[in-house]
């Protein structure tokens, strides 16, 4: 009886393998989490003021992030049909991990039905230009860039708009309510960014010679400035505040979330880029609007600050994992 060859690996080649995989994975991680140290030690040992660190926020958030999402929606070749598979998959997982996140709060942690939608908005509200944005164009470069500002497009509007009137509408909706998030959505930096490159684009326009070159530099200092701002940000927020619920919120955001995408992405027709993107784009940490968002109801704000400190120093294994389970590096 003949018997078949079995073709066997010696477990040093597996190693290297791993190793090689991990140091790809290394070399996308470790810079962009590198950043935010250097952000955080800077505010630990005083060599920037809060002061400071709120200006660069806001430059990252008003200027250099709408430029530098401006500049490439301006350059991009957008898709001709919409890619439903991709929204499909993205916004099942984050309304899933919002309504899962606000179930928690109401029966396991007995919060009230308004915190608990503060709750929900930290489990599906992604960090996206301070994290996102830097680390997706890192792993994908240009080809992510058209699917990361599409979906950021749409993400903050309806993560919005849906937060806003679930918090609202127990008092019930009023005309000032509603023209106040119009209001936000109208003029949110970020958004107008988006609207300018859309107009761009579909007229024809791109920024040449001397102004080109000008929103080149601001859309340059885009990622770096975004990474050390958020490092700074940490050291304010802290996670020691409501820690059980900071970290059921971090593990739906950085585990559930992308997991269910990443299903969806398997069954849904789409690009591999793209489903890459929705999938990294989902394994962001709590967005800091959450805890914008809890301040300004005046509930469950040291919930949402731990859960976005959280989120983003565990964030640097978690994304690690994606990635590997992406195959990029």
């Amino acid at each position: 009886m003949l018997k078949a060859n079995r073709i066997s690996i010696p477990p040093e080649r597996i190693g290297f393998a791993m190793l090689a995989i991990v140091a790809d994975i290394a070399v996308i991680v470790l810079p962009v989490f590198g950043m935010v140290a250097v952000g955080y030690v800077a505010a630990r040992t005083g060599l920037v003021s809060e002061k400071a660190a709120d200006g660069l926020a806001e430059f990252v958030f008003s200027l250099s992030v709408p430029v530098l999402i401006f500049k490439t929606l301006s350059e991009a070749q957008l898709p001709h049909a919409q890619p439903w598979g991709y929204w499909i998959a993205y916004f099942t997982g984050a309304f899933f991990v919002f309504a899962l996140a606000m179930l928690a709060a109401r029966k396991l942690f007995h919060r009230g039905p308004t915190e608990a939608v503060i709750h929900g908005f930290g489990a599906g509200q992604a960090n996206t230009v301070f994290v996102g944005v830097p680390l997706i164009l890192k792993a994908y470069g240009e080809q992510g860039a058209v699917p990361l500002f599409l979906l950021i497009a749409i993400h903050l509007p309806v993560m919005m708009a849906v937060a806003t009137v679930l918090l609202e509408g127990s008092a019930g909706l009023s005309r000032a309510t509603l023209l106040r998030l119009l209001k936000l959505l109208a003029l949110n930096p970020i958004l107008v960014g988006i609207y300018a490159g859309g107009l761009a684009r579909v007229g024809g326009i791109q920024a040449t010679g001397v102004p080109g070159q000008m929103v080149t530099l601001i859309a340059a200092a885009a990622t770096p400035c975004a990474l050390i701002s958020l490092g700074l940000s940490l050291k304010r927020y802290g996670f020691r505040d409501d820690f059980p619920a900071a970290a059921l919120i971090s593990f739906l955001k950085l585990i559930v979330h992308p997991a269910i995408v990443f299903l969806l992405t398997l069954v849904l027709a789409m690009p591999p880029v793209w489903a890459g993107v929705a999938v990294l784009f989902a394994a962001m940490p709590c967005g800091i609007n959450s805890y914008l968002l809890a301040q300004r109801y005046g509930l469950a704000v040291g919930t949402s600050a731990s859960a976005v400190s959280l989120s983003t120093a565990v964030a640097v294994f978690t994304i690690a994992f994606w990635l590997y389970v992406l195959g990029v590096g």
